[in-house]
């Protein structure tokens, strides 16, 4: 229960109307207690009436059937207003563990937010889904079914068993014997099921996991002609998954024949027990009747014990998955949150090294460079050299393990890390879309942005003409990860989304890699006018991406080994005037 202390503060916060509930619940248990009262009474009035026939045949039945009738009108109120305060319990408690559920949820979603990139380079996306949904749903159950079924139990027990007593503790010993019988019974079987629907939990997880996969690479799968296989390790899951819901159904029906059986035991124990009674003379037809009613009022909050327990259990391990990750620290951490900042450009970076928590791997080492605002820097280099590195560094995705980052002359981690992104149009290296309209992705930096200006945006990156072939043109919907662009037109989009912002800072990230070379060509010369205005970093493994920036450096697993501008760097013929020379070669041979 330990793990579950975290959701106190939420039962504090909607203590008034948890408050009402329980004032609910027993209101609702006085209404089921009063009508069988009422039925003994009625019972007795009939003993009476046989009784008085039998002593005088022209017995006056009048006031003994109106009292009859008005027992009759009772109960039927009683039940509406039992149901009536039923429906009341519900909308309180189970409503408020519905708000604890959006509550949580949202708690878990800006703790996601908050996290380092590195902790998602740590974790299975499916994991991080299944614990905001599948395992908050968990412990919505305890906030919920769990809680008011334990205040229901404790009520009831509270009022009706006292009452039992009073009319006849040996009889109440009777009845009551099944009962724990009942709650451990259910306990156990609860469990049973538990287990069994977790292997079907994480059985349907990796059917999900496996058609997911299967749908986002299709066009590898039909490629290489792997359909038939596909679907045969679809079947293969998807058979496991039938069989562990045939074992979970399996013990599932021992569920309500075990519950039935235990009721019929006591109402037997009742019928049997009190009429030994009645025979004695020690009580009347009516305390039967009366107990019948009590052992039903009893049995579902009684078995639910076990049942409650099961959720419980279930709720505890769901909310220490959940706090597993609510407990983690953000390594990147907004030690400004109160000035605002606004970056103009200017970058120093000093005897910068990193590696990655996660491989150990050494991506930079000892970087040292310095870019003026207004100025372009270059970074070339073989894959795995670092060059996104420092792109990640810039944006404090990363802090550096050792020397020291400066933006406008200050230390990066001093200054308000949402001034420093929003000033900051970055174009990663994979463009990533979300599943809406081309002209959402392309706005997405900016509230309200208008369709002028989104189209200018998309002009500037060469995407226009073919946003306007589509037939809704920037109404188009690109489907999941932009699945519906090619991988040039996803790029195109992706930097017209940077641009968009107008921001002080532009990263390219080696984003024209799935461009031929006119069309890179075309929106260098779109975005020469925006370069020269703003700070800038271009990445690439392309020469001719960089050859115009004001400054160019090399990098060589983590170091810099060559620096300078493109015409100093040829002179030198080094690693870069080589790269040049090779690729200038291979766009010969393209185009002859």
């Amino acid at each position: 229960m330990r793990s579950l202390k975290v959701l106190n503060k939420y039962l504090y916060k909607y203590r008034a109307k948890l408050l009402l509930g329980v004032f609910f619940v027993g209101i609702s248990v006085f209404f089921g207690v009063l009508p069988a009262q009422l039925v003994r009474k009625s019972f007795n009035i009939v003993e009476k009436a046989i009784e008085g026939f039998r002593d005088n045949p022209n017995f006056d039945y009048t006031d003994l059937r109106n009292q009859l009738m008005l027992y009759g009108a009772i109960i039927i109120g009683a039940s509406l207003l039992k149901g009536l305060f039923m429906f009341l319990m519900r909308q309180t408690i189970i409503v408020v563990s519905r708000h604890i559920e959006y509550d949580l949820k949202n708690e878990v979603f800006k703790q996601y937010q908050d996290l380092s990139l590195s902790f998602y380079k740590r974790n299975k996306t499916g994991d991080l889904m299944n614990r905001i949904s599948e395992d908050v749903s968990r412990v919505r159950m305890y906030l919920g079914p769990a809680i008011m079924y334990t205040i229901n139990v404790g009520i009831s027990l509270l009022i009706i068993i006292p009452i039992m007593v009073y009319l006849s503790p040996r009889l109440t010993l009777y009845v009551l014997a099944p009962l724990p019988v009942l709650a451990t019974s259910i306990y156990y079987v609860s469990r049973k099921i538990n287990i069994k629907s977790e292997r079907v939990q994480r059985q349907l997880s990796a059917i999900s996991s496996f058609v997911q996969e299967s749908f986002s690479g299709i066009r590898v799968l039909k490629a290489y002609t792997r359909e038939k296989h596909s679907l045969e390790r679809f079947s293969d899951e998807a058979n496991l998954y039938f069989e562990r819901n045939r074992e979970l159904y399996r013990i599932n029906a021992l569920f309500f024949p075990l519950m039935i059986l235990l009721i019929g035991l006591s109402t037997i124990l009742t019928v049997y027990i009190g009429g030994l009674e009645t025979i004695r003379g020690e009580i009347t037809t009516g305390v039967i009747a009366e107990f019948i009613i009590y052992v039903n009022m009893l049995t579902w909050p009684v078995a639910s014990i076990g049942w409650v327990t099961s959720l419980v259990q279930r709720a505890a391990a769901s909310q220490e998955r959940i706090n597993e990750f609510l407990d983690v620290d953000p390594e990147i951490k907004n030690k400004n949150v109160e000035e605002d900042f606004e970056f103009q450009g200017n970058l120093e970076f000093k005897n910068v090294s990193f590696t990655y928590p996660d491989t150990g791997i050494k991506a930079l080492d000892e970087i040292n460079f310095k870019l003026e605002a207004g100025k372009s820097l270059a970074i070339v280099g073989r894959t795995g050299a670092g060059k996104s590195t420092i792109a990640d560094l810039v944006g404090r995705l990363y802090d550096a393990d050792s020397g020291e980052i400066l933006v406008d002359g200050k230390p990066i981690e001093s200054v308000n890390l949402f001034g420093l992104r929003k000033s900051i149009g970055y174009v990663p290296q994979e463009a990533f879309l979300f599943s809406t309209t081309i002209a959402k992705n392309i706005g997405f930096g900016i509230e309200g942005a208008g369709a002028e200006q989104i189209q200018k945006a998309a002009k500037n990156a060469e995407v226009h003409h073919n946003i306007m072939d589509f037939p809704q043109a920037y109404e188009t919907k690109v489907g999941e990860r932009g699945i519906t662009l090619s991988g040039g037109q996803k790029q195109r989009v992706s930097i017209a989304r940077a641009i968009m912002k107008e921001p002080r800072v532009l990263i390219f990230d080696d984003c024209l890699s799935a461009v031929d070379t006119e069309t890179e060509e075309r929106i260098l010369n779109n975005l020469k006018r925006l370069i020269k205005q703003r700070t800038s970093i271009i990445i690439s493994h392309r020469v001719s991406s960089v050859k115009n920036a004001d400054h160019i450096i090399v990098l060589e697993k983590g170091k810099i080994i060559e620096r300078g501008s493109h015409e100093t760097l040829m002179e030198n013929k080094g690693y870069y005037a080589e790269m040049y020379h090779q690729q200038l070669s291979e766009e010969s041979k393209k185009t002859a």
